[in-house]
C-alpha cells in the first residue's frame, strides 16, 4: 500500500460514515486489503487497478459510497477516524512485528 496522507484518512472516515457502526470495522480492514492488492498490481502492471485506483488507502474510498465529510467535532465521524486510525496502526505494528521476527 501506498503512504498514507490526510486525504487518504479522510476518504476512508467518508467511507466508513455512509455504513451501519457495526459494519465499520471490517470495511475498513477491506479498504486495507484492497490498497494493498491495488498497489501490488500497479507495481506488476504498471498501471491503476481498474477498480481500486494506484495503491493509495484514498483511491479505495473514493470508489466507494461516501458520506459528505463532516466537521472533525462530528461524534460519529470521530468515531469513524478513530476506526480508520486503529487499523493503520495495527497494520504497521503488525508489520514492525514481522520485520523483527525476519531479522
Amino acid at each position: 500500500m501506498r503512504p498514507v496522507l490526510p486525504g487518504d484518512v479522510a476518504a476512508a472516515g467518508c467511507a466508513l460514515l455512509a455504513l451501519p457502526a457495526g459494519k465499520r470495522p471490517g470495511a475498513m480492514l477491506e479498504m486495507l486489503h484492497r490498497a494493498e492488492a491495488a498497489d501490488r498490481y500497479r507495481l506488476v502492471i504498471g498501471r491503476a487497478h481498474p477498480t481500486w485506483g494506484n495503491g493509495s488507502l484514498g483511491s479505495v474510498a473514493l470508489c466507494l459510497p461516501r458520506a459528505a465529510e463532516p466537521f472533525l467535532n462530528d461524534p460519529d465521524y470521530v468515531d469513524c477516524m478513530l476506526t480508520v486510525f486503529a487499523a493503520l496502526k495495527a497494520r504497521n505494528d503488525r508489520r514492525a512485528a514481522a520485520s523483527q521476527r525476519r531479522s
